[in-house]
């Protein structure tokens, strides 16, 4: 049986005109972007073209984007440089229980240094009540940061309330948008963010850059410190190469159109699998305030992992985690009050730009092979 892939959440395929574009810097404009000679000319052009392209993409400004090695860093960048940046007015950040461990793990990283932070819960749907950002924000918030879409189970969040509440506090507001990006419109002015995050690798770029959108006068400490690189926001000699590969990406990005087609593919997958399963089949996540491309279901009663082992050619991903043979059920599933009998049997299906329909029919025999056995 030929091999499936329905992982596109985790990482995505370099796009054939994203690689053609970039090609040509494995050869030639190998200079330094900021040597200021003739070998560091067309490097430095396609530096600043690419970044261009970027903030075209989420409607910035060009000067408005520091590029980085992916979401992780972008995720980092946003919160210890918000935290360590000069004139802090307090230590208090809010945060939800279920982001990305780019935004958690330093998040508790600043609690061991003195800061506080409250993570918020949500619903059963995995979404946020803008009312309980409201009630958490305290005189030493300095920042919160709510992820737009959820990896996991798809869930978008009510980013434009929440900024609403954030800038009526004088509040920073962050989002990880590295799953929205290129699936959703993410205009920066629209979602009303001061920060926002890009991984390169979730749209077609390829894996090792990213990018974070600083709004103009927001100051950041930087996580690398060295030479004034990137309008001294972050130290290091730019890779034009990769920086060329983001931009191009991010220009086949702003024609959402193709998303369309995928999210078409994904209610015909649900669909498909309701008629197969019935109630032996259930949704994780909104129903409709969800990425159009991802389906997080759980097989009632049984375990993901073990379905997922069995589907041999099938790309996907499970939440819950294997330790010495105990199975644990995923955070983000916990943190929404799935019960364990439903959640245990979660699996991440997310589709891309080539998937087909008979790929969706595909899978959805081979699941009912796993099943049947």
């Amino acid at each position: 049986m030929p091999p499936i892939y329905f992982d596109y959440n985790a990482s995505t395929p370099v796009d054939p005109a994203v690689a053609a574009a970039m090609h040509p810097f494995l050869k030639e404009a190998f200079g330094n972007p900021s040597s200021g000679h003739w070998a560091s000319t067309p490097a430095k052009a396609a530096l600043e073209r690419a970044r261009g392209q970027v903030a075209a993409l989420i409607g910035a400004a060009p000067d408005e984007i520091v590029f980085t090695s992916g979401g992780s860093e972008a995720n980092n960048l946003a919160i210890k440089g918000t935290f360590f940046a000069p004139n802090r007015q307090g230590a208090h950040i809010i945060t939800s229980a279920i982001e990305h461990p780019a935004v958690l793990a330093p998040c508790r990283f600043l609690e061991r240094l003195g800061g506080s932070v409250t993570y918020l819960p949500v619903d059963r749907t995995g979404r946020i009540d803008p009312e309980d950002v409201r009630r958490a924000i305290t005189p030493q918030t300095v920042l919160i940061s709510i992820m737009h879409a959820n990896n996991e189970v798809g869930t978008i969040q009510p980013i434009r309330e929440i900024a609403a509440i954030a800038r009526e506090h004088g509040i920073r507001f962050h989002t990880d948008a590295a799953q929205s990006v290129g699936k959703l419109a993410t205009k920066v002015n629209e979602l009303g963010v001061d920060l926002l995050s890009i991984a390169g690798h979730k749209l077609y770029a390829p894996k090792g850059v990213g990018a974070l959108y600083v709004r103009s006068r927001v100051e950041l400490e930087p996580l690398i410190h060295g030479a004034g690189h990137e309008l001294g926001r972050r130290a290091g000699t730019e890779s034009a190469l990769l920086a060329v590969g983001l931009g191009a990406a991010s220009v086949l990005a702003q024609d959402l159109k193709p998303m369309e087609r995928v999210q078409a593919l994904c209610d015909r997958f649900w669909r498909t699998l309701q008629d197969r399963f019935g109630d032996g089949v259930a949704l994780n996540g909104h129903i409709t305030h969800r990425l159009p491309n991802t389906l997080n279901v759980s097989f009632v009663g049984k375990i993901g992992a073990e379905i997922l082992g069995q589907l041999r050619g099938v790309a996907a991903s499970t939440g819950s985690a294997c330790h010495s043979g105990r199975i644990k059920l995923s955070p983000v599933l916990a943190a929404m009050g799935v019960p364990d009998r439903i959640g245990m049997g979660a699996i991440r299906f997310s589709l891309g730009r080539t998937t087909t329909s008979d790929e969706i029919d595909d899978v959805v025999a081979r699941l009912a092979g796993v099943a049947s056995a």
